[in-house]
């Protein structure tokens, strides 16, 4: 948890998930508890890009990766590949909600309705994901208390750091 928190802090608004205007496909399918739209936590590069459903931005020994769908601005990305880890943190494109029903715009108060063991770390609030104990949920929230970023990692990312 600790390497996201640093990451999210350090980078700020260069992690920030936003919907493209003009996107071809409205998102569907929940997110979580192992991953969105065809691509899980802990696949392999070779798994994740055989889905057809990733396209590389850039290299390193964390990948930056777009879903095809979903593109975002020149320096952000919607998921991070590990050398060692395989997929390790993926963020929901807008209009995308966890399985209880949180996305962007669901208040504090919801999040920690759905998810009572949310703690709060210096750059947002994490929940360990129902059904997959091996990953967290990332609530990034703005000045209203509303998610404006929602994030999917596993607790062992090497990535964001």
């Amino acid at each position: 948890m600790t390497p996201l928190v640093a990451a999210l802090a350090v980078a700020g608004a260069t992690l920030v998930i936003a919907s493209p205007a003009g996107a071809v496909t409205a998102p569907s399918g929940t997110f979580g508890p192992y991953g969105y739209g065809g691509v899980k936590l802990g696949m392999t590069a070779k798994q994740a890009k055989a889905t057809g459903k990733i396209v590389l931005k850039w290299r390193g020994y964390c990948s930056g990766w777009d879903y095809k769908a979903h593109r975002n601005a020149r320096d952000e990305v919607g998921l991070y590949l590990s050398k060692k880890r395989g997929v390790a943190v993926i963020f929901a494109p807008a209009g995308v909600r966890t399985p209880k029903g949180i996305g962007v715009g669901s208040t504090l108060r919801q999040i920690k309705k759905a998810y009572p063991g949310v703690k709060e770390e210096p750059s947002g609030y994490y929940a360990t994901v129902p059904g997959n104990r091996k990953a967290h949920y990332y609530f990034g929230l703005n000045r209203q208390n509303k998610v404006e970023q929602l994030g999917l990692a596993l607790k062992s990312q090497d990535c964001v750091n």
